[in-house]
C-alpha cells in the first residue's frame, strides 16, 4: 500500500464495520430501511423500543407481516415500558406531545391483541426497576442487523439519533446493545394476549 493511514482512515476496520450508517435523526433514515429489514429477517425480531408502536403506523402490512414471520418460525419479541408505569408518567411530562409515551404504549398492546393467541409472539413490560434504562434506549433487532435509537434529552424518538449496526464479530457494538436489550427482557414482566398492565403489577 502506498498510502496505508490514509487507507486505513478511510476504510472501516475492527468493529468499525459494525456501522453501517448513521443519521443525526431518526426520521431522517430511509422510510423503507424498517420494511426491507423486518421482511429480510428469518430468525429473529426482537423490538425493544419503549412503544414500539410506529412500526404500526409506518411500516406497511406490519400486523400481517408479523403473522406470517411468526407462522415461519422466526421468533417475535416485543418489549414495551409499563403504560402506568411512574417512568412513563414522568416521561410524558418531559415530553408534552398530545400521542402520550402511555398512548403508545397501549397502542402497540392492543394491535398486540388483535393478532389473536394462534400468533406465537412474545411480550413483556420492562421491570419497574428497569424502566429508566428502558426509555432512555431503544434497540431493534433484525437477526444479525439493529437499528439503535439513544433518546435525547426531551426529544421524542424520531428526533433522537439512529444507529445502523451489522454484527461482524463478538464482543462488537451489535453484541453490546444486545445485551443491553436481553438483559432488560430477562427480568421484564411477561404479558399474555389480552392481559392489561395493571393486572400484571
Amino acid at each position: 500500500m502506498l498510502w496505508p493511514r490514509a487507507v486505513r482512515n478511510r476504510m472501516k476496520t475492527g468493529t468499525d464495520r459494525e456501522l453501517v450508517h448513521s443519521y443525526p435523526y431518526r426520521s431522517a433514515s430511509p422510510s423503507t430501511l424498517w420494511t426491507e429489514l423486518v421482511e429480510s429477517a428469518e430468525e429473529e425480531i426482537f423490538l425493544a423500543g419503549y412503544t414500539n408502536y410506529f412500526f404500526w403506523t409506518q411500516v406497511p402490512q406490519f400486523a400481517e407481516t408479523v403473522r406470517r414471520k411468526a407462522d415461519a418460525g422466526c421468533r417475535i419479541r416485543f418489549l414495551v415500558g409499563d403504560p402506568d408505569g411512574e417512568i412513563t408518567r414522568h416521561r410524558e411530562e418531559i415530553e408534552n406531545v398530545p400521542l402520550s409515551v402511555s398512548t403508545r404504549i397501549k397502542m402497540t398492546l392492543d394491535n398486540l391483541d388483535k393478532l389473536g393467541p394462534l400468533v406465537q409472539v412474545e411480550t413483556r413490560l420492562s421491570a419497574p426497576l428497569d424502566a429508566i434504562n428502558h426509555v432512555g434506549l431503544s434497540v431493534f433487532r433484525f437477526d444479525d442487523q439493529a437499528l439503535v435509537t439513544p433518546h435525547l434529552a426531551r426529544l421524542v424518538g424520531h428526533d433522537s439519533p439512529l444507529l445502523h449496526l451489522r454484527r461482524h464479530e463478538a464482543g462488537g457494538m451489535f453484541d453490546r446493545f444486545s445485551e443491553h436489550s436481553e438483559e432488560l427482557w430477562s427480568r421484564g414482566i411477561i404479558r399474555s394476549a389480552g392481559v392489561r398492565s395493571q393486572n400484571l403489577r
